[in-house]
């Protein structure tokens, strides 16, 4: 009212502004809540509700600015839009934000706020000082009912308090919908073509019936080896990456046999590849849409050497594939795919250490048919000729008037022998 005279109500008016702006906002009803569809649709914000403020917001997903990466956080998280981010915070006093910050305080990213269902008013599930690494939200949906179920976790470390340190951080956000025959979970993924693979889409794998992207190992700024970010193996394109991984702890730890399964573990990821998918469009439930990898492991134990263990330094993921179908609109399938490991050994007290290399090959094996070549020829039948069976016809008409005029001469020269 700072700019307009306020308008004066008299007793006689009171029930009527009552009714038009009665409630806990002065806002009139269409301008206090924000007209939303009646279900998400794909890349709408997923609204939350924190009940003690009464504010309506959106969950959020970091992300990074710029060429230095710092975290931008007022980025909105969208539905059914699964990707993974990371950026990098930098404190002036780390002892001190490590408690004060919200974005290293691991409860204000699940407490005290609410997630809707849909985009109307009607609440599901409430969420309820380390400085963490990664963020993980997983969001299990059902259709048009919305979403059914949330959860978070967090891979925390501790870090030393020094004044001016950075930070990275890693934040996933994966969706899930949920089967209500078999009650499981199946991981949404966008098809990679239709049919076939296009070149640049991601590899689908299949791991305990759920369908995934292909990854491989992913270097970070000191070339260690990344423990939450790898590359998407992408159809096509041949890849090649390399890393250092740490042996420290796997040498306190453990005997060759411990070492030789972490690095196995680290080559694969967290879920490792059982089947490839034939198709970009392969669904986890159909077997034949999907071929099993062939994996090459190492030997166990190192030739000549007691204090030294074969462990695997190389993965080479070989991929066969070809063109289907029609020649005016082939589609790519793959064949088959191997997982071959090239082993080195290690000796246990003069590496802390280890190089790993991961190559990815594409192997085109298609057989195109034997096209037709010249002019086409008289003798020729359909399709390449459409007019032959008319030829065929003059040309026997022919053959017949040759015939009979050769047949009278012969008549003529009979006749005129036996007249003499």
């Amino acid at each position: 009212n700072y700019f307009q005279q306020p308008q004066l109500i008299k007793e006689s008016d009171f029930l009527k502004f009552m009714e038009k702006y009665g409630g806990h906002s002065f806002l009139t009803l269409s301008q206090a809540q924000p007209a939303f569809s009646a279900f998400y649709r794909a890349g709408d914000p997923i609204l939350t509700y924190f009940d003690a403020s009464s504010v309506l917001s959106t969950l959020r997903q970091p992300v990074r600015m710029g060429a230095s990466g710092l975290c931008v956080d007022g980025n909105p998280a969208g539905f059914l839009d699964s990707k993974s981010t990371s950026c990098t915070r930098i404190f002036a006093n780390l002892s001190k934000s490590c408690i004060t910050d919200p974005a290293l305080d691991v409860a204000s990213y699940y407490r005290d706020f609410t997630v809707l269902k849909v985009n109307v008013w009607g609440f599901f599930s409430s969420f309820g000082s380390t400085s963490h690494l990664l963020v993980i939200y997983e969001i299990e949906f059902n259709s048009t009912h919305g979403i059914q179920n949330v959860s978070v976790q967090f891979k925390v470390t501790s870090i030393p308090g020094n004044s001016g340190s950075s930070l990275q951080q890693h934040f996933t956000l994966h969706f899930w919908v949920s089967a209500p025959i078999t009650r499981t979970l199946t991981h949404t993924l966008p098809r990679s073509g239709n049919p076939g693979y296009i070149v640049g889409a991601p590899l689908l794998i299949r791991n305990d019936g759920a369908r995934q992207h292909m990854t491989i190992l992913q270097s970070q700024g000191d070339v260690s080896c990344s423990q939450f970010l790898r590359h998407q193996v992408q159809f096509g394109r041949n890849m090649k990456t390399g890393c250092k991984l740490s042996l420290s702890q796997m040498l306190e730890e453990g005997d060759c046999s411990y070492i030789q399964q972490k690095l196995y573990k680290a080559f694969q990821g967290t879920n490792g590849a059982e089947d490839l998918a034939i198709i970009g469009t392969a669904r986890s439930t159909q077997a034949e849409q999907w071929t099993t990898i062939l994996i090459r492991n190492c030997s166990v134990q190192a030739m000549n050497c007691t204090s030294c263990c074969m462990v695997p330094v190389t993965l080479e993921i070989q991929i066969l594939w070809s063109k289907e179908g029609l020649l005016s609109n082939p589609q790519a399938q793959i064949l088959s795919a191997q997982y071959f490991y090239q082993c080195q050994p290690l000796k246990f007290l003069s590496m802390s250490m280890v190089p790993l290399t991961t190559v990815v090959t594409f192997t085109d094996m298609t057989e195109w048919p034997e096209p037709p070549r010249g002019q086409p020829k008289t003798y020729w039948k359909l399709p390449f000729d459409f007019f032959f069976p008319f030829k065929v016809a003059l040309t026997e008409e022919r053959n017949y008037r040759d015939d009979l005029a050769g047949l009278f001469l012969v008549i003529l020269i009979l006749s005129r022998i036996f007249c003499f």
